[in-house]
């Protein structure tokens, strides 16, 4: 295989190059199209658009003209022949597909609701906060959000996991009403594992629509899908695109770029065991993979194993494209400067297979999530360990955290107070209504408490 390397012991101008180079790959910009897309975007809007153009099309289009023109774009985008009275998938439809369903795979659901609903409930912020003063209080409270939307993937491979990940912690959080998108495809809404799991769920509303004009109708609201307040969930780079024009009309979680994984090694973890969490992570292709050590055999070693099991998986071929379009390997000087090199890339997904892995953790302070030792690999936290999946992308880790039922949660601040606990404020309030010379600030004061 042919990665790129970057040799952190070499010249430091180069390595500062190639760092930058490195962070660039992974950028949110995704301007980026097939062949394919560029002339389907021709065919629908008869002009070629980039990526933004057309998002921006779709959302306003759908934003004025409501159900006709998300269905417009089902048609010709999705080739989903939908009509207002099948956009929403039915209550029987669900309760069939439960009926149907593998029990085996039903149990597994609902194992891994319940260790999600655990994690969740425990980091909840739902006790409100209340100060105490002789002539008032001040209280902040926490209030769950009226009406989510969820945006489900499907269309490459089907994603009971993500309903699961975005879904339970609203849940927990309070939510009463939770719309889920899924594209109208085999692996999305036509999907009966997708509808049974929703059905577990006791999520009601599904609805075959994907892509930018599903954000769009989920933001505004069309005649048959109130809008919603806040969207989260993944998807392919014209949903991140969507998310991104929507984002303030409703909340967004993030703005996802590929998934990236980050390993850092010793030589202390079987190799086959980090052969397979970069394989794993190689099949979303693209999925973003770099491998980090300071020792040069043991990289080399791994590196050789990969390239023995490659063959032995399913969608080898397609890993070992994407390994070699967006893996990289990173020598660095020693294991401080692995931790360094972390922090600058600041990873979705960080496993330490190294004999110092808990110390480790403690000086890398960005990444979306951290996988500690041998036996924790990405895909516990991907499937069913509690914490969500939808995880800071792009390098956003530096600021941003995993989705968590806190992230479906509002805070307003209330206060009452006396007009002796006034008077305790008043003269701050008129020495800086002054110097911002806002007189009426300071006259709804004084003429309460003179």
């Amino acid at each position: 295989m042919k990665l790129f390397r970057i040799d952190r012991r070499g010249d430091a101008e180069v390595v500062a190059s190639q760092m930058l180079l490195l962070r660039e790959r992974l950028g949110t910009g995704g301007d980026v199209v097939s062949e394919s897309s560029r002339r389907l975007t021709e065919a629908i809007f008869g002009e070629a658009l980039s990526p933004q153009q057309v998002v921006e099309r779709i959302c306003r289009d759908v934003r004025q003209h409501g159900t006709s023109a998300l269905l417009k774009y089902s048609s010709r985008i999705d080739g989903a022949d939908l009509n207002p009275s099948t956009l929403r998938v039915s209550a029987s439809e669900l309760e069939a597909a439960h009926a149907a369903a593998d029990k085996e795979f039903l149990n597994a659901i609902k194992r891994v609701r319940e260790n999600i609903r655990r994690f969740q409930e425990t980091i909840l912020h739902n006790k409100d906060i209340r100060i105490e003063f002789p002539d008032g209080y001040i209280r902040e409270r926490y209030l769950p959000l009226r009406r989510v939307g969820v945006c489900v993937p499907g269309g490459a491979a089907a994603y009971p996991s993500t309903v699961l990940m975005t879904a339970v912690p609203a849940q927990v959080a309070g939510v009463r009403e939770i719309a889920v998108m899924m594209p109208p495809t085999k692996f999305g809404a036509y999907n009966p594992d997708m509808l049974a799991t929703c059905f577990e769920l006791g999520i009601d509303e599904v609805y075959r629509m994907g892509g930018a004009q599903g954000i769009a109708a989920l933001a505004y609201g069309i005649k048959e899908i109130p809008a919603v307040d806040k969207i989260v969930g993944p998807g392919n780079m014209f949903v991140a695109m969507a998310k991104r024009f929507v984002n303030g009309d409703v909340s967004i979680d993030m703005i996802a770029g590929p998934s990236e994984l980050v390993v850092i090694i010793d030589g202390t973890v079987d190799p086959i065991f980090i052969a397979y969490d970069l394989i794993a992570q190689a099949e979303h292709s693209p999925g973003v993979c770099f491998v980090v050590g300071w020792d040069v055999g043991v990289l080399e070693f791994v590196l050789g194993v990969v390239e023995a099991e490659l063959c032995k998986t399913d969608r080898g071929e397609l890993a070992r494209a994407s390994l070699e379009r967006f893996g990289a390997v990173i020598i660095a000087k020693d294991e401080a400067d692995a931790c360094q090199v972390t922090n600058l890339l600041a990873p979705e997904h960080l496993i330490i297979a190294a004999k110092n892995a808990e110390a480790m953790a403690e000086i890398i302070t960005a990444a979306g999530a951290i996988f500690i030792g041998g036996y924790t690999p990405a895909a516990l936290g991907d499937y069913a360990a509690g914490p969500s999946h939808v995880l800071p992308t792009s390098g956003t880790a530096r600021f941003a955290s995993g989705l968590t039922c806190n992230d479906f949660i509002k805070a307003n601040s209330m206060m009452s107070f006396s007009k002796e606990g006034l008077k305790r404020y008043a003269k701050d309030i008129e020495i800086i209504a002054a110097k911002e010379e806002l007189h009426a600030h300071n006259q709804s004061v004084k003429i309460r408490v003179t």
